[in-house]
């Protein structure tokens, strides 16, 4: 399965793994599993650091490097039809982040990988665990 891996999906799986719900992690630890992320995780995961929500053992730039060198993830580029199709997934709020992560699962057939209720409740892209 071709995963996209929500932020927070991410974050706990680097560093809260007891956070994440077994269907999730067994997911996850699956050979099988091709995982995605976009810049927009790494760009959310850096304000949070800033902002003191996410805290680090060092440097939220050093931590990122890190942490992408660690864990083998395939790059789903932010493009000009994902920043199109952003606008045209069902959810019901505006969060530019949600809106990007959902038209990337759409625009490179991923499924998102995600916790979040208001993204597993959009439409237009796959989410695990289906609707």
């Amino acid at each position: 399965m071709r995963l996209l891996l929500d932020t927070h999906i991410w974050l706990w799986a680097l560093l809260e793994p007891e956070r994440l719900d077994p269907p999730m992690a067994r997911r996850l630890s699956r050979g099988d599993s091709e995982l995605w992320l976009s810049p927009i995780s790494v760009w959310e995961a850096h304000l949070l650091a800033e902002r003191g929500r996410l805290e680090l053992d060092r440097a939220a730039a050093a931590w990122l490097d890190d942490a992408l060198r660690r864990v083998p993830l395939r790059d789903a580029p932010l493009t000009r039809d994902v920043a199109r199709r952003s606008r045209e997934v069902g959810l019901d709020h505006d969060d530019p982040a949600d809106r990007f992560l959902a038209a990337t699962a759409a625009v490179y057939d991923l499924v998102l990988l995600t916790a979040d209720d208001r993204l597993r409740q959009g439409t237009g892209y796959r989410v695990f665990g289906g609707r």
